[in-house]
């Protein structure tokens, strides 16, 4: 839940947490670090997502939802990106879940295999109700 501020008198405001770029958004939510990607997931975009990434799938254990919905064009290197985060995180004993619901994403998701690997769960309520036994990352 965003924190609480007060603002003048009894008014009260949530903040959101801060993008750390125009690319992503993360938050934690129901047990997960839930990565949200945005907009185009092109080169340019994975030299602002490497570092956050790498810092987030290298945490041991870590349980997390990589959350395309927000993604309007996503082309090779963001399946680099996922590659990656996936290796890293099997690595560190952790747990990976994909959402992904754009038709065109989640074409070059299957073409390429990455599906059997990361299978795309509808909704971000899909990925984080999904018991822990059931996890595709092993």
């Amino acid at each position: 839940m965003p924190p609480v501020q007060p603002v003048g008198g009894d008014v009260v405001v949530q903040q959101e947490p801060a993008p750390l770029s125009r690319h992503l958004r993360v938050r934690e939510e129901r047990g997960h670090t839930v990565l949200e990607f945005r907009g185009e997931i092109d080169i340019a975009a994975t030299v602002e997502l490497l570092p956050v990434l790498d810092r987030v799938t290298g945490q041991p254990d870590a349980r997390l939802v990589i959350d395309l919905s927000g993604v309007e064009f996503f082309d090779c290197s963001g399946l680099r990106l996922l590659y990656r985060a996936r290796a890293r995180v099997l690595a560190n004993n952790g747990r990976l879940l994909l959402v992904c619901t754009h038709p065109l994403t989640l074409r070059i998701i299957r073409v390429t295999g990455l599906s059997r690997l990361l299978p795309p769960l509808p909704s971000l309520d899909a990925a984080l109700s999904r018991p822990e036994a059931t996890s595709e990352s092993l």
